[in-house]
């Protein structure tokens, strides 16, 4: 009987990690896929889940938001954090560092990009639901998966054989009612230059038309908030 293989070894080559940089097109797409659809304010508390190499802690480092943390389980990152969030960033498993918070402590808001489709379906419901008990009552996670009703989610759900769940905004808002959440809204993820995204979405409008089941969301990846079901 063979053992099972660990896709993870070799991952820092696979992915090439690096220190990123911060730009003003950067800036603005999480402010559009973040910011913006949450309703963001300095003044909260933010997790991200699967930081990577924090280029996404140095943007809320940019917004001076209140508190911030960022925790992946590859310590090979360490190497690649930006100083100025090095103090940000912590090695664990998101399981591992839910087990150690307090009762009191609560997020804002918890972020998982590219990050739930790591997870089997049962664990990412049961993550998801840790996550729950940590929330804020006004908190709110934000995910962005690959989206499997889109014709071009394909290459980004199986160009990584670490991904072990697939998602679509339908199956997402499933996934949250049965956890008590409510998945309120889904936003598809905006990419390319003006242009590129003027093309698209004429052809989608038009495949729209041909279509008698056209997808709810084209985008290779989609964006879901979810929140506390009230009531």
């Amino acid at each position: 009987m063979s053992s099972e293989l660990n896709f993870y070894g070799g991952y820092e080559d696979f992915k090439g990690y690096q220190t990123p940089d911060l730009r003003k097109k950067h800036i603005a797409q999480f402010d559009r896929e973040f910011w913006t659809i949450t309703g963001c304010t300095s003044d909260i508390s933010v997790l991200e889940i699967g930081c990577g190499s924090g280029q996404f802690l140095r943007y809320l480092a940019r917004k001076e938001v209140r508190f911030f943390r960022g925790l992946d389980h590859d310590p090979a990152l360490r190497a690649h954090i930006h100083r100025d969030v090095a103090e940000n960033f912590i090695v664990s498993g998101a399981f591992e560092y839910f087990a150690g918070l307090g009762t009191a402590d609560d997020y804002d808001r918890v972020v998982m990009f590219d990050v739930l489709e790591h997870f089997s379906v049962e664990d990412g419901a049961n993550l998801l639901s840790t996550i729950k008990s940590h929330l804020t009552s006004d908190g709110k996670i934000i995910v962005r998966v690959p989206n499997m009703s889109s014709p071009w989610g394909g290459q980004y759900q199986f160009g990584d054989l670490t991904h072990k769940a697939a998602y679509t905004p339908g199956s997402m808002k499933q996934l949250a009612g049965s956890l008590g959440l409510v998945c309120s809204a889904v936003y598809p993820q905006k990419r390319g230059s003006r242009s590129r995204s003027f093309f698209q979405s004429l052809l989608q409008k038009a495949l729209n038309k041909m279509l008698v089941d056209p997808p709810e969301i084209w985008s290779a990846n989609f964006i879901a908030v979810l929140e506390i079901r009230k009531g």
